[in-house]
């Protein structure tokens, strides 16, 4: 027997005239993820309905948990456009919430089709009534009920209970495409997914510094890389072996710059990777103050090294929610594990804080580190990453 799922858009209908390319480019994206699964969608009047069988429910739902575009969804009931057949379905939805704990209710009726007899306050007083009628404990509360039964007439009824949060935001990829520095640790992940729910597809860039860093850290980053997948679809993960850099800013540079140009070469490299993928844009995951690396002189001077757009989705936020969406998300068990990743490993004790800009701009070009950085994107190696959809609580 099939489900029908009921998906709610949001941010789309804001779009005007383009809104019909953003509703296809969702509907693209959901039908990809949902090609292992025997499915119907629908699309009609800014909702899509989707209809799969029941024994996929667990993996439906997680799909739809993850997609970027829609505000919410519901497993809906559909019914023809007849009153006692609607009240049966309204019945039947409330008693499923009451078996549930639920008690205290009210109606939501939406009459698209107005040619309905019924108003949608009309049609929400009838079944309240017939709800109060059926089940004696169950109470009237239009302010704070412990359910809502939602019914929307259309080109039939659909009768559905609260619905289920949605990611929101747009379609991945009507923003195009960037490339995201993914290290092991909270802040990367959380990031690529909030430009992920702005509509920016993502490739990943990890810069792996072994035998100084496991191959556990490498394994890590790939599991981040998988539940950050579980947003935006399947995605690449390029590993760039950054030893022999980070080796030579270590011997060449002064000790307390160190981390300064290990972010200055990473920019380059980002830079280069892009043009030759076509990317638009570098994603990171800084916050302004959280580490030296990270203040606004030292944040200017890395980004010197790119004309690409650099996109710090969390430089206004702080460490308690941007953990919080690590464990929403699913990624803050992995980034807790203790597999310290090359920047990590060589810190200096005593960082530069705030950097004179064109005294290390000079100092840093001086290292001359342009062929090493070709050499290292030569023998890049890229994978494709699978979505991960477990551990997610969104």
């Amino acid at each position: 027997m099939d489900i029908i799922y009921l998906l709610k858009l949001g941010e789309i209908h804001l779009k005007g005239e383009n809104r019909k390319q953003f509703i296809e480019l969702l509907r693209v994206n959901l039908r990809r993820r949902l090609e292992a699964i025997p499915h119907k969608l629908i699309v009609r009047d800014g909702r899509f309905f989707l209809y799969a069988p029941d024994s996929y429910d667990a993996d439906v739902s997680s799909i739809l948990n993850r997609l970027p575009g829609i505000n919410g969804w519901a497993r809906s009931k559909a019914t023809a456009k007849d009153l006692p057949a609607i009240i049966a379905a309204a019945l039947e939805v409330y008693k499923n919430r009451l078996d549930q704990g639920f008690v205290s209710f009210k109606v939501e009726s939406r009459r698209a089709d107005k040619g309905f007899a019924l108003d949608s306050y009309a049609l929400s007083r009838e079944l309240g009534h017939e709800i109060c009628e059926k089940y004696p404990q169950a109470k009237v509360d239009v302010h704070t009920p412990d359910t809502v039964i939602n019914v929307e007439v259309r080109e039939q009824v659909y009768v559905y209970a609260d619905s289920e949060s949605g990611v929101r935001g747009l379609p991945v990829g009507c923003a195009g495409k960037g490339l995201l520095l993914l290290s092991g640790g909270i802040d990367s992940p959380v990031a690529g997914f909030h430009m992920l729910r702005r509509g920016l597809a993502l490739e990943n860039l990890y810069f792996n510094a072994y035998p100084y860093t496991s191959h556990e850290a490498w394994e890590k980053v790939k599991s981040l890389a998988e539940v950050v997948a579980g947003y935006g679809g399947p995605m690449q993960l390029h590993t760039l072996h950054f030893t022999e850099i980070q080796l030579k800013i270590k011997k060449d540079a002064a000790a307390n710059c160190s981390t300064l140009y290990f972010r200055a070469a990473m920019m380059l490299s980002a830079d280069r990777l892009c043009k030759q993928r076509r990317l638009n844009s570098i994603v990171t995951g800084e916050s302004l103050s959280q580490v030296a690396s990270q203040t606004a002189e030292n944040m200017r001077f890395s980004q010197s090294y790119t004309d690409m757009a650099v996109l710090r989705p969390l430089c206004g936020t702080d460490k308690e929610d941007i953990i919080r969406t690590a464990r929403k998300i699913g990624t803050y068990e992995i980034s807790i594990l203790p597999y310290e990743d090359c920047c990590v490993l060589f810190s200096p004790k005593y960082p530069v804080i705030k950097a004179d800009f064109e005294q290390e701009r000079r100092s840093f070009d001086r290292l001359n580190l342009g062929p090493m950085i070709e050499e290292a994107l030569a023998s890049c190696e890229t994978i494709t990453v699978q979505p991960k959809t477990s551990g997610c609580k969104a």
